[in-house]
């Protein structure tokens, strides 16, 4: 594999986690990750059930898009998405009911998010199953990363805690659910309830964003910073000589010969 072939696969793969994150450089996939953000542990759900259906979905097109018609791209696409979605919710009412009951219709709505449909229209239909392949990986692991990011602001802050087992029963300690206290105690608790409500989740993500923005601007004005100093630089270190040499005398030697006798 040539270091151009590695360099896209690279790119591929990083830059839907932090540079093109979905949730909050192109604010995609909004409804779930408001909707499903109240605990962390239906976010890391949510984050695995939807980068499984975009990871599949991705490499199917991918493997598909010499023979779907350009005519019929948008409804094959949704009827791909759909049979990830519903083989999703089979597994996951099978398996994890509790997970199933909190994700709600939010699970079913999978087939219309706009970041699967997305990827599949701008990316998975234009390159290679492998290409295909990590960019579901990335963009999936950038949405659950957001996903969780605002879940436990939201469960500490509403709640004072993180608890463990109530959707993963599998995480129970002698089957009770696991809590890590960490805004409240015994005799304390400094918890706020609006955050886990759905009004907290809109003030988590705007509090989020303003932040990478706040990031993103202070990075910009030191590169900006930066160039403008290395420009001075340059100024201050240019020869003399080099800004009067438009008006250095000329030699004598080197003047150029006069003719005898001017006109008649």
């Amino acid at each position: 594999m040539d270091a151009i072939a590695r360099k896209r696969h690279h790119e591929s793969f990083v830059s839907g986690i932090i540079r093109e994150n979905p949730l909050f450089v192109a604010i995609l996939g909004m409804c779930p990750a408001l909707a499903v953000t109240t605990t962390l542990e239906a976010a890391i759900g949510m984050g695995f059930l939807f980068s499984f259906v975009l990871i599949c979905s991705n490499v199917l097109i991918s493997a598909l898009r010499k023979v779907i018609p350009e005519e019929i791209e948008t409804p094959a696409y949704i009827v791909v998405v759909a049979t990830f979605v519903t083989i999703v919710k089979m597994l996951c009412e099978a398996y994890l009911p509790n997970l199933y009951e909190t994700l709600g219709v939010f699970l079913a709505l999978i087939v219309v998010n706009c970041i699967v449909l997305g990827r599949a229209e701008a990316f998975a239909n234009k390159n290679t199953v492998l290409d295909s392949f990590l960019d579901g990986c990335g963009n999936g692991i950038g949405y659950a990363l957001g996903l969780v990011a605002i879940a436990f602001c939201r469960e500490v802050l509403g709640t004072g805690m993180i608890t463990f087992g109530d959707i993963f029963t599998f995480l129970k300690v002698n089957g009770e659910s696991v809590h890590l206290y960490l805004l409240k105690g015994p005799t304390w608790d400094y918890s706020l309830y609006l955050f886990a409500t759905p009004a907290g989740g809109f003030i988590v993500f705007g509090l989020i964003m303003g932040f990478l923005a706040y990031r993103a601007n202070k990075k910009k004005d030191k590169a900006a910073a930066e160039r403008r100093a290395k420009a001075f630089a340059a100024a201050e270190d240019k020869p003399a000589d080099a800004l009067s040499g438009a008006t250095k005398p000329v030699s004598p030697a080197k003047a150029a010969p006069i003719k005898e006798g001017g006109a008649e």
